[in-house]
């Protein structure tokens, strides 16, 4: 009879772990500071390109930009983002308040509208343009007669030499363009109103110019203090009568005879050069494009 060894009737363990449960589940809040961190990197790398890549002054405009401004209200027409408040259609750049115009609508009682609002549309004769508007464009056409003039004159070689003779200057009434003369060119035979070759072809070019513009004339002769008596005449009577025959070449020239304001002769009240009263830059002849509106008084 065989003995069996007593190893093999040894109960057989099984070693079990027990599992743990799993940690409560703690939300995707590290995804969002995860993506910040991202994100700041990626701005601060892109920092350190453009300063790599950037000159001083590119460097300079870039800061600017980001710099805080604060609105001074006024002076102020609105934002100050892309434009900064800023308007394209005024010169000095301020946005021009909103004005009403055109008939307003009134509330009505009773009726199939219960009260609402009834509006007549407003006729052609109603909408009247904004008076900056109308000073914007007095600028745009004197800019336009500066540059139509002074071209001609640089395509002209008789007139070329000339160009110094002419002198735009803007007042309060509008631009004003001055014909003067000089110690070796002359507009007019001596003490008469009768104009040089070159002095009538002169004018002729401005008065092409300006027959182009919409805008009223004024006419101003002027003469040194140099004492003028001939037939009863002056400097009076001599300025007077240049300024009328100034109006008739523009007339002839294409100038409507409706658009002229004023003709006048100032003598010598007026000199270009007040230092000295016989310099010859004081005779002269001052043709005024007047603005639709009065312009604020140049400073001193």
């Amino acid at each position: 009879m065989k003995h069996e060894s007593p190893t093999q009737f040894e109960p057989e363990v099984i070693y079990r772990k027990a599992k743990k449960g799993h940690a409560a589940h703690h939300g995707g809040a590290w995804k969002i500071a995860y993506a910040d961190f991202v994100t700041a990197m990626m701005a601060f790398f892109l920092l350190m390109w453009l300063i790599g890549a950037t000159n001083e002054q590119q460097r300079k405009g870039i800061a600017d930009y980001f710099t805080p401004t604060v609105i001074q209200m006024k002076n102020s027409g609105g934002s100050n983002g892309l434009f900064g408040g800023r308007s394209l259609q005024v010169e000095d750049g301020f946005a021009p308040h909103a004005t009403v115009t055109g008939r307003q609508p009134i509330a009505v009682s009773g009726g199939d509208t219960g009260g609402a609002l009834a509006a007549k549309t407003p006729q052609p004769k109603d909408l009247k343009p904004a008076p900056g508007s109308r000073r914007t464009a007095d600028d745009s056409r004197f800019r336009k007669v500066e540059s139509v003039v002074n071209a001609r004159l640089a395509g002209d070689p008789t007139l070329k030499g000339l160009k110094g003779q002419i002198r735009y200057v803007k007042t309060r009434d509008g631009l004003r363009i001055d014909i003067v003369e000089r110690a070796d060119f002359s507009m007019f035979t001596s003490g008469t109103s009768v104009f040089s070759p070159d002095a009538l072809q002169l004018l002729r070019t401005v008065a092409r110019a300006v027959a182009d513009t919409p805008n009223a004339l004024t006419v101003r002769g002027h003469t040194d203090a140099a004492p003028y008596a001939k037939g009863g005449a002056n400097n009076w009577t001599l300025s007077s009568l240049r300024a009328d025959a100034t109006r008739r070449v523009l007339t002839d020239a294409g100038v409507a005879p409706n658009r002229f304001r004023r003709i006048e002769g100032v003598a010598d009240t007026d000199p270009f050069n007040p230092a000295d009263r016989l310099d010859p830059r004081n005779r002269r002849i001052s043709i005024t494009l007047m603005t639709h509106e009065p312009l604020p008084l140049p400073p001193h």
